[in-house]
């Protein structure tokens, strides 16, 4: 009993974030907001970021709470972990993650795609051991990287103003609304019994993993919080068109380079 009415409590939670974001981008036709495809690794960043007042103040939090807390366990984490069980960590909720991508990549008609996502999760889950062992990528079957967003995004689906959640981050009003309702009900580990424990551990392994790579943010402007911002636009932009430019990145690279020719 408990469990269904938790899954329905979850379902219509989904259902309520659809029906407002959709509503939202049906209604969303301002010139100055263009298109996800467009707005996303376009230069135009800052026109999407209407709500940066309230944005700027989320991030100083989320950084308080990084810098004092976050920060500090997720290096006593790195520091006692041995690195071959990190490494299964990781691999655990990575495998995991091949459903949703399996699931998002058939939703946006990459059945191809998706049948690779099947077999990798299969063959991990058999021959990796639950997950632990990568077995998947050493036969050869790429590891993809989907959500419902994306699909959104693939969809049509205008991305609407770049948001700043609190603990989780940088996002757009469709990609949060997607990753709390369709990705979310995509996640096994809400099913299970410890499902708190395991997104604990799930975000303390990727805090984890950052940690090498953060000081490469720190040298691309002073302003940290545009620079987080335009990374995180570009990366998603990269993600959605599956890292291929679009038409218009590429017409615009072409530009460029004429002009260069031209001085």
């Amino acid at each position: 009993m408990f469990f269904a009415s938790h899954t329905k409590k979850i379902l219509l939670k989904g259902i309520v974030l659809m029906l407002l974001m959709f509503l939202y981008a049906c209604s969303s036709n301002a010139p100055e907001h263009p298109s996800s495809k467009e707005s996303e690794g376009s230069g135009t960043q800052a026109s999407s970021d209407r709500f940066e007042k309230l944005n700027r103040k989320i991030y100083k939090v989320n950084v308080a709470f990084d810098k004092h807390l976050f920060k500090p366990v997720a290096k006593a984490y790195k520091k006692i972990m041995p690195e071959p069980v990190d490494t299964s960590i990781s691999n655990f909720f990575l495998n995991l993650g091949d459903i949703g991508n399996a699931a998002n990549n058939l939703l946006q008609f990459k059945a191809g795609d998706a049948l690779k996502d099947t077999q990798r999760f299969i063959f991990n889950s058999t021959f990796g051991i639950g997950g632990l062992f990568d077995i998947a990528t050493e036969m050869g079957l790429e590891k993809h990287h989907e959500d419902f967003g994306q699909t959104l995004a693939v969809w049509g689906v205008d991305s609407g103003p770049y948001i700043m959640l609190p603990f989780f981050g940088p996002s757009t009003l469709r990609d949060a609304t997607a990753k709390f309702s369709i990705d979310f009900l995509l996640d096994p580990t809400i099913y299970s019994d410890q499902r708190y424990a395991l997104f604990a551990l799930k975000k303390l392994d990727e805090r984890a993993d950052l940690l090498t790579e953060e000081a490469a943010l720190e040298d691309l402007s002073d302003d940290q919080y545009i620079a987080l911002r335009d990374a995180w636009l570009q990366r998603r932009d990269y993600l959605i068109h599956d890292g291929k430019q679009d038409e218009k990145q590429q017409s615009d690279l072409i530009d460029e380079l004429e002009d260069l020719d031209n001085d």
